[in-house]
């Protein structure tokens, strides 16, 4: 369905969210936060037994992650520092935990779902991702996608720019 636009009404054009650039980096922030969270939700359930008291603040990220994906989707620029801010926690978190993986491939500990090595694994390929994660959001912000054109309805239906 067209919309008619009346004398007078002024529209809103985003031009930043219309290149080809903007939308591929869109794109990309909301496959490596929902690849982040599928990362996260295994290693946590895979180590299920084995973690102490990540398992409440796990669960969080994973729903944070999704949470962010889809606002950026629908082009929130404002949470692209705070999505590149946790995934430095994230990063951060991650490097501590890589070794203490590892450790538990030693004779005497009990092994969680997934081998300590494969968890191990898989958490280097997190903070990998999560160097990622940064750099993508970094990116798509400095993009801009906020800008706004104003543009006004002229007496015959044709578009003016702003201040006409």
């Amino acid at each position: 369905m067209k919309r008619v636009f009346l004398e007078g009404e002024v529209i809103i054009e985003h031009p930043n969210r219309e290149t080809g650039a903007s939308l591929a980096m869109r794109a990309a922030v909301v496959v490596v936060l929902i690849l982040s969270s599928l990362l996260i939700g295994v290693i946590t359930f895979g180590g299920w037994s084995a973690l102490a008291g990540m398992k409440p603040v796990c669960v969080v990220w994973i729903f944070l992650d999704l949470l962010f994906a889809f606002y950026v989707w629908k082009w929130s620029r404002g949470l692209l520092p705070v999505v590149a801010t946790l995934a430095m926690m994230m990063a951060v978190f991650g490097m501590i935990a890589i070794p203490s993986w590892v450790d538990r491939e030693a004779a005497g500990y009990a092994q969680p779902a997934l081998s300590s090595g494969t968890l191990g694994s898989l958490t280097a390929i997190l903070v990998a991702l999560q160097v990622l994660v940064i750099f993508a959001s970094m990116y798509a912000f400095s993009q801009k996608w906020n800008v706004e054109v104003e543009h006004l309805i002229g007496e015959e239906g044709e578009v003016l720019p702003a201040g006409a």
